[in-house]
């Protein structure tokens, strides 16, 4: 059980957990600065006995984010680390070349322009440019969304395959969110499917009643359906009409960033 000392600090099981994670990190700068250090070496660093950094280091290489080095007794960092970076590496750069695109749409179509990546089983926004005639300041980034009532979800559930759309849809719920979201599975497959067919997806009302969005595939070097970019707006003036008349405008966008991130056609 926790408690707290006189000036507020807590102690306990919490406090010590958060002291772990704090030792932790202090061991993976260390190697990432000294390259390889022993057991001995880390202790002294951090300022704890060896068994503690003999523990910690166990922890880190269970994970693969350290690893013993060919010389017995030192450690590195581990490929884990690798791994880890990649996945950030990725989401910036995704956000990097596409930031000018996101801009010249959102100035071009007026409405808020996004780039989502689906995560387990929502679709989340990565980066987001308002449009001159946007309206309101809400910050889509960061948000998760339930990928069958957005127009981001939906182009990303159209490239995945049966047996993924299915993991998604069960992990999400599928829940009616207005009396626009499509529920059905058999109805939103054919949504899907369309969605394929034309190279991008609408949400008319379905995620938030008086909004309306579209988006296009983003795809990776080697072809793979990586993001979303959406545009989205109200839907007295982003109207059904307007967002087909716009769509080709969207999809050249998705193209661009798709080549800047290495895919040729």
């Amino acid at each position: 059980m926790s408690n707290h000392t006189a000036d507020g600090e807590t102690t306990g099981p919490a406090a010590g957990g958060v002291q772990s994670v704090d030792r932790a990190v202090s061991v993976l700068e260390i190697l990432a600065q000294r390259g390889e250090a022993g057991v001995s070496e880390v202790a002294a660093e951090i300022d704890v006995h060896k068994s503690t950094a003999f523990r910690l280091l166990g922890a880190l290489e269970a994970r693969d984010l350290v690893e013993q080095a060919t010389e017995r007794g030192k450690y590195r960092l581990g490929f884990g680390i690798v791994r880890l970076a990649g996945a950030v590496t990725g989401s910036l750069d995704l956000i990097q070349q596409g930031r000018p695109v996101c801009e010249r749409l959102a100035e071009e179509i007026g409405e808020t322009v996004n780039i989502a990546v689906l995560q387990e089983h929502y679709a989340v926004n990565l980066d987001q440019v308002r449009g001159p005639g946007a309206v309101g300041t809400y910050n889509w980034v960061g948000q998760l969304t339930p990928p069958h009532a957005t127009s981001s979800g939906k182009i990303l559930l159209a490239h995945l395959s049966a047996k993924e759309r299915a993991a998604v849809a069960a992990g999400s719920g599928m829940q009616k969110l207005t009396p626009h979201t499509i529920t059905a599975k058999t109805k939103l497959e054919k949504a899907l499917a369309e969605a394929r067919e034309r190279g991008y997806a609408v949400s008319l009302e379905e995620f938030e009643i008086g909004l309306h969005a579209v988006a296009a595939p983003i795809r990776s070097r080697d072809g793979e359906v990586i993001a979303a970019l959406s545009a989205s707006g109200p839907e007295y003036r982003f109207t059904e009409e307007r967002i087909h008349e716009l769509a080709p405008v969207l999809r050249e966008g998705a193209d661009e960033i798709s080549h800047r991130m290495g895919y040729i056609d």
